[in-house]
């Protein structure tokens, strides 16, 4: 899922966590203000998360379903996935499924 004009997911790498949560944060609200969609945020790279980054992505989920657009969370690998269970997360966030890939 794109934004409606089709920008590109905003790519998070390494940890989310309240080292990098500021610059991320910036990153985020700017793709906010700059797309009238979904916002999609890839997180196949992150090492790390903790509670910092989940409120800033849950921030996020709750500015843009006031709008009526939704925060798209993509390549969630199986660390980030238990987090988001273990929190309860799961069943707010819009958590895309990961596409397993097929053998020959």
């Amino acid at each position: 899922m794109q934004g409606a004009r089709g920008c590109d997911p905003l790519t998070v790498s390494g940890r989310l966590d309240g080292t990098s949560v500021t610059e991320v944060r910036a990153s985020l609200e700017g793709l906010i203000a700059a797309t009238d969609g979904d916002v999609v945020v890839d997180l196949t790279c992150v090492d790390v998360i903790d509670a910092v980054g989940l409120g800033m992505l849950a921030a996020a989920h709750r500015r843009l379903e006031r709008a009526g657009r939704h925060l798209v969370l993509r390549g969630c690998a199986g660390h980030v996935r238990r987090v988001l269970a273990v929190t309860g997360l799961n069943r707010v966030l819009h958590v895309e499924p990961v596409l397993r890939r097929v053998s020959a």
